[in-house]
């Protein structure tokens, strides 16, 4: 898969990622009036003001704060235990103002900025993982960037305040999506022998396709198309018959990186997302309906 820009690679590269999104999503904040902080967003149940909690209360605790050991209750939109800890943040600054969780930002983004810049670090470095546990900054870092931006475009959203959109942020959530891509589509019920291909028009620039194959044990199996490999027509194990690609099996979507990424991120379904296809309309909705990475 080619992206344009390129995702951040190094740790320079990931840092920088980093402090341009979170530096965004604090500028977005500290522009904000109060009533703005009470707008909802695209992530059910949070305001922009829990938008920015979150991330605050997150980055927080790896810059070595205490977690948010707090009561969470059972609202409505918490659906796993996932949801539950990720709203302790949220809820643990419910009673803040706005600008009072801005500033707590304000003066978390300074701390982790040195941390993450200090020159004895590589990704390869053990960091302490929000769970308790630890982990790889290599593992940690492009996880938290890819959070970070989706957030930002929450607030965004919001605010009426598009941007960045074409940042290597960007870049590495549509790479996230796109990755993801052979692992739904065999999720979708796709017959073997589909391919699809999505096409990502800008301002971040990407192609990723998947063929739906059958494995020995029956299950189906999204296998990238751009991987370089030699792809072959599949054999069914019960009759021995190659199951050739038929006519017409091929299915390409393109959409803008923000209808792509909206997607992928959970935020819009994909019956109200704006996309052209070439192929099968069918399969392409149900690739899109399953084409989330958000937990």
């Amino acid at each position: 898969m080619s992206t344009r820009p390129i995702p951040p690679e190094g740790l320079d590269e990931m840092v920088t990622a980093y402090a341009e999104t979170t530096q965004a999503v604090l500028e977005l904040g500290i522009t904000c009036r109060p009533d703005d902080f009470d707008l909802p967003t695209q992530c059910p149940g949070w305001t922009v003001k829990d938008q920015i909690s979150h991330v605050v209360g997150l980055e927080s605790v790896l810059a070595g704060g205490p977690s948010d050991d707090v009561t969470v209750p059972d609202h409505p939109w918490l659906r796993h235990d996932t949801g539950r800890f990720m709203e302790q943040a949220v809820e643990a600054r419910r009673s803040r103002t706005g600008h009072e969780v801005v500033q707590e930002l304000a003066h978390v983004l300074p701390r982790r900025l040195r941390a993450l810049r200090d020159p004895e670090l590589t990704l390869d470095s053990e960091v302490p993982d929000l769970l308790g546990g630890h982990g790889t900054l290599g593992e940690q870092l492009p996880r938290r960037i890819i959070d970070i931006w989706c957030h930002e475009q929450d607030l965004r959203e919001a605010l009426d305040r598009p941007g960045n959109l074409d940042s290597t942020a960007a870049a590495a959530f549509v790479a996230a999506v796109l990755n993801a891509l052979p692992r739904r589509a065999a999720r979708a019920g796709l017959e073997p022998g589909t391919s699809v291909i999505i096409e990502c028009t800008g301002p971040v620039l990407a192609r990723e396709g998947v063929r739906i194959t059958r494995t020995s044990d029956g299950s189906l199996r999204g296998e990238p198309l751009f991987s370089g490999q030699a792809h072959v027509d599949e054999t069914d194990d019960s009759t021995g018959e190659l199951i050739v690609v038929p006519p017409g099996s091929m299915t390409t979507i393109r959409l803008t990186t923000e209808a792509l990424t909206r997607r992928g991120a959970g935020r819009v379904a994909a019956a109200d997302l704006r996309y052209a296809v070439e192929g099968d309309e069918d399969i392409a909705a149900r690739v899109l309906d399953a084409l989330t990475i958000t937990p």
